[in-house]
């Protein structure tokens, strides 16, 4: 837990230092330290910060994401992680949304800046637990994500799919935010962590340092004979059947081969009545300088411009817009 600390700490100081001088200040918030999210959104941050004058981001990594937009469409954020399907449900005013009764109209004040990939996954348990299939989660203490969370619902429903079973009836479901979460599956306080993250996950290497684990997921046969009922999680919008290659972790994590399980696009969104020079600014500021920031955080190679449109249900927000344009990317009709 004291390397996440240290992350956490890291990355705050980073944001905040290389931001002397700034004009104008905007409020980002993330989810907590350890995932790919997080890692993406403090370094966008940290970027950003560094090089241009005109505003300065500082950031949140506490809370949940499926809060942080309502809160961000109400004006007290203005930069967030979302994902496709929190969107499309808060449009809708269905599943976590659906006692907000104005949560379509709020929706309609996020503007994406650019999606990224969440990425696969981790079903994790202890070597010794006896786990080793998504069957065995049955009577075990489970945690999904913090609850009403996007990253809970999500590995709900591949649980539920892959296996029948449901959050609270054919096993405990774990209520903890990210941070307890780790320091409970680390303590051995429950028998079962998800979180998701970009493969070779850094959260994963590090509980490896002092631990056997497994990873619980799919293997190839199961997939290639699943029906439709049971790889649905993976086409639901923003999301897809993603693959842990065996032994990426090294000896200490164990896995049947590879592992196929869910996987993720989340993105970052601006508030639609925040200035457009501002979300230019930074728009410009993050992919201008991204191959720079890359020879030191490698996992930023996963962050594409090419996957900044991938889904299409969010529109653009007008200051990310006019750089894209500016740069002649490819910008799909629906997202003007």
């Amino acid at each position: 837990m004291k390397f996440f600390r240290k992350l956490g700490f890291f990355a705050a100081v980073a944001v905040f230092a290389a931001a002397a001088g700034a004009q104008e200040r905007l409020r980002m918030a993330t989810i907590a330290p350890g995932s790919s999210a997080y890692l993406v959104m403090t370094s966008m941050a940290s970027i950003v910060n560094s090089n241009q004058d005109e505003v300065e981001i500082s950031v949140d990594a506490t809370g949940a994401a499926t809060k942080h937009i309502v809160e961000m469409a109400q004006g007290k954020l203005d930069l967030v992680m979302t994902s496709p399907a929190v969107y499309m449900f808060m449009s809708a005013g269905k599943a976590m949304y659906q006692k907000l009764e104005n949560a379509p109209e709020l929706a309609k004040n996020a503007g994406l800046v650019f999606w990224f990939p969440y990425g696969a996954y981790h079903v994790l348990a202890y070597e010794d637990s006896g786990i080793t299939t998504l069957e065995d989660l049955r009577g075990k203490k489970v945690f999904l994500g913090p609850p009403g969370g996007g990253a809970w619902n999500a590995a709900h429903q591949w649980v539920e799919a892959t296996t029948g079973m449901k959050a609270g009836e054919d096993y405990e479901n774990v209520k903890a935010s990210w941070g307890a979460a780790l320091q409970g599956f680390q303590d051995r306080q429950f028998d079962v962590y998800v979180n998701g993250g970009i493969p070779p996950f850094p959260q994963v290497e590090q509980l490896a340092l002092t631990s056997e684990l497994r990873i619980i997921g799919l293997t190839k046969e199961q997939v290639d004979s699943a029906s439709d009922e049971t790889l649905a999680p993976t086409r639901v919008l923003g999301r897809k059947l993603s693959v842990i290659p065996g032994g990426i972790y090294g000896e200490n994590v164990a896995s049947d081969g590879d592992v196929f399980t869910l996987g993720a696009t989340v993105g970052v969104t601006a508030r639609m009545d925040l200035s457009d020079d501002l979300v230019y600014a930074a728009t410009k500021a993050f992919w201008e300088n991204l191959d720079e920031a890359r020879k030191t955080s490698p996992f930023l190679n996963r962050v594409r411009l090419e996957d900044a449109f991938v889904a299409e249900n969010l529109p653009l927000h007008p200051g990310a817009r006019r750089y894209y344009e500016e740069i002649g990317a490819a910008i799909p009709e629906s997202l003007k």
